[in-house]
Parts: structure tokens; sequence; C-alpha cells
């Protein structure tokens, strides 16, 4: 489905469903503009957001609560989405729009970035299990 939905994106509007830049496009431009003389910017980028969270809730409701993972508290996570925020910076996007969407497209720098992402993770993996011991 993630998949169906960035060609309906791509074809639609011509955007590409990059999760980071459709968040910082949303908080990014003055209200009132749109770039490149685009009405309605604002509104497809607050609603994909809108529709992210949404899923999550709806999930949620029909799956049951997510496990909760123990000695793992809200500073973590804290951090942890800063460094990922810092990441898709660095990168020029994130996951989501290099792995599922400019792979798709046969980009170069995202076959890249995701090869430094997996490398990443990899390496996290194995710090965090091995070198400091902790559960998965």
């Amino acid at each position: 489905m993630i998949g169906l939905a960035s060609v309906w994106l791509l074809i639609a509007n011509g955007r590409i469903a990059g999760v980071s830049g459709i968040l910082h496009g949303l908080f990014a431009q003055p209200v009132g503009s749109a770039p490149e003389g685009r009405a309605g910017d604002r509104l497809w980028r607050a609603s994909f957001i809108g529709g992210l969270i949404v899923a999550g809730f709806a999930w949620h409701a029909f799956a049951g609560p997510a496990p909760v993972r123990q000695g793992f508290g809200l500073g973590w996570v804290a951090l942890a989405g800063l460094l990922v925020g810092f990441g898709t910076r660095m990168s020029g996007g994130c996951t989501s729009g290099h792995g599922v969407c400019g792979l798709g497209r046969l980009s170069v720098r995202s076959l890249v970035a995701v090869a430094i992402f997996m490398a990443a993770g990899m390496a996290a993996t194995f710090v965090v299990r091995h070198l400091l011991g902790l559960p998965s």
C-alpha cells in the first residue's frame, strides 16, 4: 500500500512521498504561500501527515496496543527522534523518500543513502547487542 500511495502521489501531484520532506514543507513555508505557485500545497501535506497519525490510531484500535519495551523511557525516544531528524537532514531525505520512492525511480543517490541507512542500522544493532550487552 505504501508503494501504491507513493506512485499515486507522484502521478497526481508530481511529488515524492518522503515523509521528512513533506513534514518539513508543511512547516517551512509561510502561511498563504505555496512553492512554485502551487495552491493547496499545505493542504495535501497536512492531509498526508494527518493520515499517518490517524493510521497509527486505527492500527491501535484494530490490532491492540504495541508492546512496551521496558527500560526504554521517553528520554531515549526523544533522543532517537532527534537523531533520526538530524540524519534525514544530512542525507537529504528519509527512508521512505529514498527507500520507497528513490529506489523505485532508480536514483543512484537514493541507492547510496539506503546503503548507508542499512549499514548504520547494522552497526547500531551490533553496538547495542554485542558491545553494550543490552537486550534487543
